[in-house]
């Protein structure tokens, strides 16, 4: 199934498991069976068929999570830095939200904490249904989460062509390249899974983060004045955007 299609199922219990699995994220198999009130036979044969076709995954733990090609690990070597760049998994969740609050503490990104706000309040990475697609790629050093890049795509017919993203790297680990192979990673998934425009807007406060994105071919396709409001003073947003 490519992450992009929408899951269409046969019986409407199937739908019923999908739909309790994608809003968790992660559930375990004995009580997701409980929650939908599920003989053992029954779940059992349901899940055995979603497994088959692809919309869910068992975990080594018997859990079941919403099954997406999570595509290479892709290893590098920079100094005496060795990082990996690979897409994230509902393990990462703490991870990933401390690397965003570590980035923002530093730097005004406005998007990026709405991001960490949301992910934490669902406790959940991967999201893949009728209206929104959202997923995670990470950059991680000796297993722990130093940089990410999300990608939220909106499925409504009007905005199913563009897609919004975050990137960032904590502090420590910025100068070694680990943005740039985030950013091309997520504007890659973008590309690949259909969309033609990727969007992310900032503070104009926040130089850096221009510059980092305009390097890379972004450019600044709106400006709205004083839309954000920073250390009680009025900042205008910048929009920039790329065409995938």
């Amino acid at each position: 199934m490519e992450f992009r299609q929408q899951p269409t199922f046969e019986r409407p219990e199937r739908q019923e498991i999908y739909d309790l699995v994608e809003r968790h994220g992660r559930v375990d198999y004995e009580e997701a069976r409980q929650d939908l009130r599920m003989d053992h036979e029954m779940f059992g044969h349901h899940v055995a068929m979603l497994t088959r076709d692809g919309a869910l995954n068992r975990t080594e733990e018997g859990a079941l999570e919403v099954a997406f090609e999570s595509g290479a690990i892709e290893e590098y070597q920079v100094d005496d830095t060795l990082f990996c760049i690979r897409q994230a998994r509902q393990d990462d969740l703490t991870g990933l939200i401390g690397a965003i609050r570590s980035t923002t503490e530093t730097a005004p990104y406005v998007e990026a904490e709405s991001v960490a706000d949301i992910v934490e309040n669902e406790e959940t990475l991967l999201r893949h249904n009728e209206v929104e697609t959202r997923v995670f790629f990470v950059a991680t050093v000796d297993g722990d989460v130093v940089g990410w890049a999300g990608v939220k795509g909106n499925d409504l017919a009007k905005l199913s062509h563009t897609a919004e993203l975050t990137v960032g790297v904590v502090d420590q680990y910025q100068g070694l390249g680990i943005g740039s192979h985030l950013l091309v990673r997520g504007v890659g998934w973008a590309a690949a899974n259909g969309y033609d425009r990727v969007y992310n807007s900032v503070p104009a406060t926040n130089g850096a983060a221009v510059e980092f994105l305009e390097d890379h071919g972004w450019e600044v396709e709106a400006v709205r004045e004083g839309h954000y409001r920073i250390d009680d003073e009025p900042v205008d947003e910048l929009m920039l955007a790329v065409e995938v």
